[in-house]
Protein backbone atom coordinates (compact mmCIF):
# COMPACT_ATOMS: atom_id res chain seq x y z
CA UNK A 1 0.00 0.00 0.00
CA UNK A 2 1.31 3.26 -0.95
CA UNK A 3 -0.54 6.44 0.50
CA UNK A 4 0.59 10.39 -0.82
CA UNK A 5 -0.67 12.80 1.44
CA UNK A 6 -0.07 16.61 0.31
CA UNK A 7 -0.89 19.59 1.66
CA UNK A 8 0.05 23.41 2.90
CA UNK A 9 1.64 23.97 6.39
CA UNK A 10 -0.65 23.70 9.13
CA UNK A 11 -3.37 22.04 7.00
CA UNK A 12 -3.70 18.80 8.66
CA UNK A 13 -1.73 16.22 6.43
CA UNK A 14 0.87 15.15 9.13
CA UNK A 15 -2.37 14.14 11.19
CA UNK A 16 -4.50 12.52 8.25
CA UNK A 17 -0.94 10.79 7.21
CA UNK A 18 -0.37 9.20 10.66
CA UNK A 19 -4.00 8.18 10.65
CA UNK A 20 -3.87 6.55 7.66
CA UNK A 21 -0.46 4.79 9.33
CA UNK A 22 -2.67 3.67 12.09
CA UNK A 23 -5.09 2.05 9.83
CA UNK A 24 -2.61 0.09 8.16
CA UNK A 25 -1.22 -1.34 11.44
CA UNK A 26 1.54 -3.50 12.81
CA UNK A 27 5.07 -2.56 13.36
CA UNK A 28 5.16 1.44 12.92
CA UNK A 29 8.26 3.68 12.02
CA UNK A 30 8.15 7.16 11.71
CA UNK A 31 10.75 8.44 9.23
CA UNK A 32 11.64 12.11 9.90
CA UNK A 33 13.78 13.67 7.52
CA UNK A 34 14.22 16.80 9.71
CA UNK A 35 17.83 17.56 10.48
CA UNK A 36 18.01 18.93 13.69
CA UNK A 37 19.91 22.41 12.88
CA UNK A 38 20.28 24.39 16.13
CA UNK A 39 18.61 24.12 20.04
CA UNK A 40 14.87 25.27 18.57
CA UNK A 41 14.89 22.67 16.10
CA UNK A 42 16.44 19.96 17.84
CA UNK A 43 13.86 20.78 20.73
CA UNK A 44 10.88 20.79 18.49
CA UNK A 45 12.08 17.38 16.75
CA UNK A 46 12.13 16.03 20.90
CA UNK A 47 8.50 17.09 20.81
CA UNK A 48 7.36 15.14 18.06
CA UNK A 49 9.30 12.56 18.93
CA UNK A 50 7.30 11.86 22.03
CA UNK A 51 4.39 13.12 20.28
CA UNK A 52 4.46 10.32 18.19
CA UNK A 53 5.74 7.21 20.69
CA UNK A 54 2.45 7.78 22.27
CA UNK A 55 0.75 6.77 18.87
CA UNK A 56 3.04 3.73 18.61
CA UNK A 57 5.55 4.86 16.03
CA UNK A 58 9.01 4.06 16.31
CA UNK A 59 11.27 7.28 15.25
CA UNK A 60 14.13 6.96 12.60
CA UNK A 61 16.20 9.84 11.38
CA UNK A 62 17.25 9.77 7.97
CA UNK A 63 17.90 12.92 6.37
CA UNK A 64 20.15 11.53 2.73
CA UNK A 65 20.90 8.44 1.51
CA UNK A 66 17.76 6.45 2.06
CA UNK A 67 18.28 3.92 -0.99
CA UNK A 68 21.28 2.85 1.78
CA UNK A 69 19.42 3.14 4.77
CA UNK A 70 15.71 1.49 3.79
CA UNK A 71 17.21 -2.15 3.68
CA UNK A 72 17.37 -1.80 7.42
CA UNK A 73 13.81 -1.22 8.15
CA UNK A 74 12.09 -4.02 9.79
CA UNK A 75 8.45 -2.68 9.94
CA UNK A 76 5.42 -3.13 8.51
CA UNK A 77 4.30 0.51 8.26
CA UNK A 78 6.57 3.27 7.42
CA UNK A 79 5.43 7.20 7.76
CA UNK A 80 7.86 9.60 5.69
CA UNK A 81 7.69 13.13 7.06
CA UNK A 82 8.45 14.72 4.73
CA UNK A 83 9.00 15.11 0.78
CA UNK A 84 10.21 18.74 1.06
CA UNK A 85 12.72 18.10 3.87
CA UNK A 86 14.05 14.71 2.02
CA UNK A 87 14.19 16.64 -1.21
CA UNK A 88 16.00 19.69 0.35
CA UNK A 89 18.49 17.33 2.20
CA UNK A 90 19.95 16.07 -1.01
CA UNK A 91 20.07 18.71 -2.85
CA UNK A 92 21.80 21.08 -0.25
CA UNK A 93 22.90 19.38 2.49
CA UNK A 94 26.78 18.10 2.47
CA UNK A 95 26.25 14.47 2.67
CA UNK A 96 23.18 14.77 0.42
CA UNK A 97 23.33 14.07 -3.40
CA UNK A 98 23.21 17.31 -5.16
CA UNK A 99 22.70 17.42 -8.58
CA UNK A 100 21.48 13.98 -8.26
CA UNK A 101 19.45 14.31 -5.73
CA UNK A 102 16.17 13.78 -7.96
CA UNK A 103 17.80 10.05 -8.62
CA UNK A 104 18.66 9.68 -5.05
CA UNK A 105 15.02 10.63 -3.71
CA UNK A 106 13.61 8.18 -6.50
CA UNK A 107 16.02 5.25 -5.47
CA UNK A 108 15.02 5.90 -2.31
CA UNK A 109 11.41 5.39 -2.57
CA UNK A 110 12.00 2.15 -4.43
CA UNK A 111 14.20 1.43 -1.23
CA UNK A 112 11.54 2.21 0.75
CA UNK A 113 8.88 0.68 -1.55
CA UNK A 114 10.90 -2.72 -1.69
CA UNK A 115 11.23 -2.55 2.72
CA UNK A 116 7.93 -2.09 3.97
CA UNK A 117 4.91 -3.12 3.23
CA UNK A 118 3.21 0.04 3.52
CA UNK A 119 4.08 3.20 3.16
CA UNK A 120 3.06 6.76 3.60
CA UNK A 121 4.73 9.50 2.48
CA UNK A 122 3.64 13.35 3.31
CA UNK A 123 4.93 16.27 1.31
CA UNK A 124 4.18 20.14 1.31
CA UNK A 125 2.58 21.96 -1.72
CA UNK A 126 4.95 24.90 -2.38
CA UNK A 127 3.72 25.19 -5.85
CA UNK A 128 1.26 28.31 -5.17
CA UNK A 129 2.71 31.32 -4.96
CA UNK A 130 3.05 32.43 -8.74
CA UNK A 131 6.46 33.50 -7.39
CA UNK A 132 9.64 33.99 -10.04
CA UNK A 133 11.90 32.22 -8.03
CA UNK A 134 15.95 31.78 -8.70
CA UNK A 135 17.40 28.85 -10.36
CA UNK A 136 18.45 27.01 -6.79
CA UNK A 137 14.86 27.69 -5.60
CA UNK A 138 13.31 26.60 -9.52
CA UNK A 139 15.31 23.49 -9.58
CA UNK A 140 14.30 22.03 -6.04
CA UNK A 141 10.81 23.17 -6.77
CA UNK A 142 10.67 20.87 -10.75
CA UNK A 143 12.38 17.82 -8.49
CA UNK A 144 10.04 18.03 -5.79
CA UNK A 145 7.10 18.39 -8.16
CA UNK A 146 8.64 15.33 -10.44
CA UNK A 147 8.84 13.57 -7.16
CA UNK A 148 5.08 14.41 -6.34
CA UNK A 149 3.77 13.97 -9.28
CA UNK A 150 5.18 9.91 -9.35
CA UNK A 151 3.88 9.40 -6.09
CA UNK A 152 0.50 10.30 -6.99
CA UNK A 153 0.21 8.74 -10.04
CA UNK A 154 1.27 5.34 -8.35
CA UNK A 155 -0.53 5.61 -4.77
CA UNK A 156 -3.46 3.52 -3.73
CA UNK A 157 -4.28 6.85 -2.08
CA UNK A 158 -3.14 10.26 -3.39
CA UNK A 159 -4.64 13.06 -1.29
CA UNK A 160 -4.54 16.62 -0.77
CA UNK A 161 -5.31 18.23 2.62
CA UNK A 162 -7.37 21.25 2.95
CA UNK A 163 -7.75 22.84 6.12
CA UNK A 164 -7.87 19.51 7.82
CA UNK A 165 -10.09 18.03 4.95
CA UNK A 166 -8.61 14.93 2.94
CA UNK A 167 -9.55 15.73 -0.90
CA UNK A 168 -8.91 12.19 -2.36
CA UNK A 169 -7.26 12.47 -6.27
CA UNK A 170 -6.93 8.54 -6.26
CA UNK A 171 -7.62 5.84 -4.60
CA UNK A 172 -7.10 1.87 -6.24
CA UNK A 173 -9.76 -0.45 -5.24
CA UNK A 174 -6.93 -1.27 -1.39
CA UNK A 175 -6.86 2.41 -0.86
CA UNK A 176 -10.87 2.94 -1.10
CA UNK A 177 -11.30 -0.27 1.15
CA UNK A 178 -8.54 1.40 4.00
CA UNK A 179 -10.85 4.83 3.60
CA UNK A 180 -13.70 2.60 4.38
CA UNK A 181 -12.19 1.13 7.10
CA UNK A 182 -10.91 4.75 8.54
CA UNK A 183 -14.39 6.22 8.20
Amino acid sequence: MLAFVAGAAASGKSAWAESIAAALGGKKCYIATMEPFGQEAKARIQKHRDARREKGFQTVEIYTGMAEKAASLSYDTALLECMTNWMANEMYSPSGAGKAALEAVEKGLDALSAAVPNLVVVSGDLFCEGLDYGPYTGEYLENLAAVNRWLASQADIAAEICCGIPIIHRQTKAGRDLLEKMA
